[in-house]
């Protein structure tokens, strides 16, 4: 899969009622080499658009038209269970843990959850778009707190080191990243991950797909 990505240009579709935004997003993914294979106000018949499309990731806010609730979290979890190989990025202006909790039940990669207000960068926006392409989970701490609010700690055994490099796993962070807002060596936080693994009891199944195992654990365990 990463090979087909590499050789051809990252196909999106966008849902997002904002002519403004919507306009302003299909510029960032041209700028970016992204071909946008579509771009609508509403979800209506998204499963189709998007197949249509032949789309790698689609990027929808959570309330369109016409009621302006749920519509968007709604047309992506039914793009991930009829398109489970499309990526999944959801846009909002709130913090809406059960609508995140709802968009990762599925327990896979492939899913990011931003808000609008805090995407500051557009090349950390577009980086978004490609880790969410390459199955990894991308999230706003903000929502990552949420998730996590009101809750008994479900990692006791992990130490406080092992927190902190779960969380930054939890937002789409790379080790060599987390290294570096940690200031510890890449090797350190590896050990760290092989520790996580241990503890989770996480069997040896690929690194990256134990990775997105270890995020859905942190951040779904009753």
């Amino acid at each position: 899969m990463a090979a087909e990505t590499d050789t051809r240009p990252l196909r999106v579709v966008l849902v997002e009622d904002s002519v403004l935004l919507r306009e302003g997003l299909v510029r960032l993914f041209d700028e970016a080499g992204y071909v946008t294979a579509g771009a609508w106000g509403d979800a209506d018949d998204i499963v189709a658009r998007v197949r249509g499309a032949q789309a790698d990731v689609a990027i929808l806010d959570v309330r369109l038209p016409p009621a302006f609730r749920d519509e968007g979290i709604r047309a992506a979890v039914a793009l991930r269970a009829a398109l489970p190989q499309v990526g999944i990025l959801v846009l909002s202006q709130y913090v809406e843990g059960v609508y995140a909790r709802e968009l990762l039940a599925s327990g896979d990669g492939g899913v990011g959850y931003l808000l609008k207000d805090r995407v500051t960068s557009l090349e950390e926006f577009t980086d978004a778009v490609r880790r969410v392409r390459e199955r990894g989970t991308v999230l706003d701490p903000l929502v990552v707190q949420e998730l996590l609010a009101s809750r008994p700690d479900p990692l006791s055994s992990l130490t406080p080191r092992e927190r902190d490099v779960l969380t930054l796993m939890a937002e789409g962070r790379s080790n060599a990243n987390i290294a570096q807002r940690l200031f510890i060596g890449v090797g350190a936080v590896e050990k760290n991950i092989s520790a996580i693994f241990a503890k989770l009891r996480l069997e040896e199944s690929g690194t990256e797909h134990r990775r997105v195992l270890a995020v859905l654990t942190f951040l779904q365990r009753p």
